[in-house]
């Protein structure tokens, strides 16, 4: 792997830096149309199930414990196939991880990408 895969909201304007685009969000995003979304690839199976992305409610005070049951969500299939998948990507070179989320640091995707980066 080249790096740690980067963050960041599908509401930003594309980087040179970025590499392989992927999205992992379960839903679309709001106000974006599919055909203007710079983005190479849309993984959905990675998202966290919508009880645990309920549950959560992005909630900082919430995200140790989510983090912990996203993680183990990840282990079991359709999950593990898709985090293979990105895991595959990150190893190609540059990947960034694109979510809807407004804080990304408290975010499923933040989770993915130190998962990623662990497995350099």
């Amino acid at each position: 792997m080249t790096g740690q895969p980067r963050v960041r909201r599908v509401y930003d304007e594309p980087a040179s830096e970025d590499g392989v685009r992927v999205l992992v969000d379960r839903l679309w995003p709001r106000g974006i149309r599919k055909d203007a979304l710079d983005l190479d690839d849309w993984t959905k199976d990675v998202a966290p199930s919508a009880e645990l992305r309920e549950w959560f409610g992005h909630e900082p005070g919430k995200f140790a414990d989510f983090a912990d049951r996203y993680r183990a969500e990840l282990d079991a299939d359709p999950a593990r196939a898709a985090l293979e998948r990105l895991r595959a990507l990150a190893r190609g070179g540059p990947l960034t991880l694109l979510t809807a989320t407004k804080d990304v640091a408290h975010s499923h995707a933040a989770v993915l990408a130190g998962l990623l980066g662990e497995h350099r």
